[in-house]
Formats: structure tokens, sequence, C-alpha cells
């Protein structure tokens, strides 16, 4: 019953592994709900349940092997070698996968577990999700050559201007075999192509191009949780601080639009400002962001060209270009591509599928609380509407 679709513990996005450990350290007890949401509405038949159920089922095979765990340590060296201790003994357990369709054929699936171990499962789930539909549910098949031509003329744009970019596209991609096979192109042909956020990839490929890294720091749901327990206003700081603790330096890249970008300048203070090597992008308008970046470093009398921004939202290569031609000289910049690299295949257009934290509880004993992300880009905000209303007036957005 081995998967074919997701086939390594580490086939999983490396920020994933660093919120688990971040979660062992600062919330052992902390139970959190992940939330499917299907942003296209799209309806599914109970066959398509059934099918995703088996490979969920699948994934309870699957144990990090003690060449992953050596390489793990060589090159994870940032996560301490208790954790991949921990992660060896780590499986997937399908029974706390909710999965349902309500009366209109809508998708629902929620997983819920102490936190440092269910935030593994949201990578996983959709991929799985996405790679049953194409391949199995709808029987498509990617036009290679199709992908052969446009990676050809992506990597000449990379190579052409020197931009730098990452592989940011498990959770949506077309299948583990397109993205295998982007990241075996990429590998041979791409001079500036740095890495890939699915670790699994990272130390596949990196037997051909030993600079290759695994890519991440953080995501929404870190800030998220926090906020959940303590309140919004100051839980970008309070991540940055125990983050800074708790990986020493390392992971320098913050992420600030959980609760818009302009909250985040608020806690983004001089000391953390000085600390963080930069921050990701992730929502909104990327000019608008990176010129009020460039001010607030600025204004505390720090080089911007000491610093870097890490762009991911939704790009592809001509729009890559042209950011870094805007900032060109001003701020260093590179960039996360995730769905115009391992699903853009020529048949079909990419799913539109999210799963993120619904519900945090800081111990058994504590209350539950909704989470919420708020977003640069309008119609991008989740959680109950009423939890987001309320966010917004504590924070002086509305």
């Amino acid at each position: 019953m081995e998967s074919t679709i997701v086939r390594s513990v580490l086939e999983n996005d490396l920020y994933k592994f660093s919120m688990s450990y971040y979660y062992q350290r600062t919330t052992p007890e902390g139970i959190g709900t992940f939330s499917f949401n299907d942003r296209n509405g799209m309806k599914f038949t109970p066959e398509f349940v059934d099918l995703l159920r088996k490979e969920f089922k699948k994934l309870e095979t699957l144990a990090l092997t003690d060449e992953e765990f050596k390489w793990c340590l060589s090159n994870i060296y940032f996560i301490p070698q208790c954790y991949f201790e921990w992660l060896k003994g780590f499986r997937f357990n399908a029974d706390i996968i909710d999965l349902s369709l309500d009366e209109d054929g809508h998708l629902h699936i929620e997983a819920k577990d102490l936190i440092y171990k269910v935030t593994l499962y949201e990578i996983p789930i959709l991929s799985t999700v996405s790679e049953v539909y194409y391949k199995i549910y709808e029987k498509t098949e990617p036009d290679w050559a199709y992908i052969d031509s446009h990676l050809e003329k992506k990597v000449a744009i990379s190579n052409e201007n020197k931009l730098r970019f990452a592989n940011f596209g498990m959770r949506r991609r077309y299948s583990r075999e397109v993205e295998d096979h982007v990241t075996d192109y990429l590998t041979r042909h791409a001079k500036y192509f740095i890495g890939s956020s699915t670790v699994y990839f990272a130390m596949k490929y990196q037997s051909i191009r030993p600079d290759l890294k695994p890519i991440g720091t953080m995501a929404h749901e870190l800030m998220m949780a926090t906020a959940a327990f303590m309140g919004p206003k100051e839980a970008n700081y309070y991540v940055m601080c125990n983050w800074a603790r708790i990986f020493g330096g390392n992971m320098g890249t913050m992420l600030p639009d959980c609760f818009t970008t302009r909250v985040f300048l608020r806690n983004f203070s001089l000391d953390m400002a000085k600390l963080y090597d930069g921050v990701r992008h992730d929502s909104g308008d990327p000019f608008e962001f990176g010129d009020k970046i460039i001010a607030k470093y600025e204004s505390y009398h720090i080089d911007p060209m000491t610093k870097s921004i890490v762009f991911s939202d939704a790009l592809d290569f001509d729009r890559a270009l042209a950011i870094q031609k805007y900032f060109e000289g001003r701020i260093k910049v590179s960039f996360g591509i995730g769905t115009n690299l391992t699903n853009d295949v020529g048949t079909v257009d990419p799913l539109n599928i999210v799963m993120k934290l619904k519900t945090f509880q800081v111990n058994p004993r504590q209350h539950v609380y909704r989470c919420v992300k708020l977003s640069d880009t309008p119609g991008k905000e989740l959680g109950d509407p009423d939890e987001v209303h309320s966010y917004k007036v504590i924070l002086g957005l509305i």
C-alpha cells in the first residue's frame, strides 16, 4: 500500500519542520485544527472522497529513513538533532483527517491534533488532493513538450537576468512526477536556481548541485496561533522574539502580512529590523510593499542593501523580473515561485486550494480560540467573519 503521491516524510515544506520544532519549544501542549478551503467552490463526488481516503491512509506507511536523518543533521543544521530523532518516530494518522462532502458536493477536510504534529499534515493533504483530482479522478496527463518549452523560457529569463529563485510548488503541484521533472530540469539548466521548499527534492538534487538548499522559514499559522491566545496587537513581535531565541539568528526571514503589513511595521522595532535578514512578501502590491519596507529600514538608518525581500505571491517569471528591475540597487531580492513551475502543464488549470489554521488551544485546559488571517489582499482574509471584524477593530484597521 505504498503511496505513489507522497513517498517520504521529507516530502514537505521546510517551514513545516521549523514551525513544528518551534511549537515543541513554545506550546508543546498546543492543539491546532487545520481546515481545507477550495476558493473556487468546486463540486466533487463520493468516489473522489473514497480515492482521497485511500491515499491519506497510505501516508501512515511513511517514516524518516536513516539516510534522510543523516542528511537532515548536515543540511538542516538550525534544527537540533533531538527534533529529527523525534521525527524518526513520527507517523501520520489518517484517523485524524476528517473528510466529507456537504449536500452541495463541496469538499471539507479538517485535521486536529497537537500542533507540532498536525502542522505536518497540510502540505501532503493539499498535494494529494491536487494529484488525485488530475491524475486519478479526471484522468488527465501533462503535456511534457509544453512543460519543457516553457521551462526553457523561464530558465532563460533567470539566467540572462541573474534572477535568484526557489521552487515553492509542492502544495498545488499537478503531480509528484511533474515536480520531480521540473526540479531536475532547473537543477541542470538554471544557474540561479537556489533550492526547493520541498525538502525531499532539495536532498535528491543536491547530489547534482551541492549548492542547492531546502528553502523556507515560517508561515502565517505561527502568527495566527499566537494571536489566538494573546491577541493580535503584539503577536508579530512575540513571534519574532521567540523565533530569534529558538533559532539563534538562523532562518532570519520574517513574514509580515498576516495582520497586514501596516500592523507589522508597528511591531518591527529597531532591534528586530537589525536582527532579521529580511522579510517575505506574500500578498498585496509587491512594489508598494517593497517601498514601505525600504522606508522602514531607512527610518532606522539601516542600509536596505544589507537586507532582502523574498517575493512569493502568485509569481511567474515575467512578474518576478519586473519586481527585480524595480528594486535593483535598492534592496536585495529573491523569489519563491510555486504553481507556475509545478502546475504549468498545458492541459489543466491549477486548483485554488489552501489549508489554514482554523482554531488553536494553547493547552487542553484552556479555551479554544478561532484563528484569523487578514492579509494585504482583499478577499484573502480567513476566519470567522465576526472574528475578522473584531481583529480589524482591535488593530485600528476600521
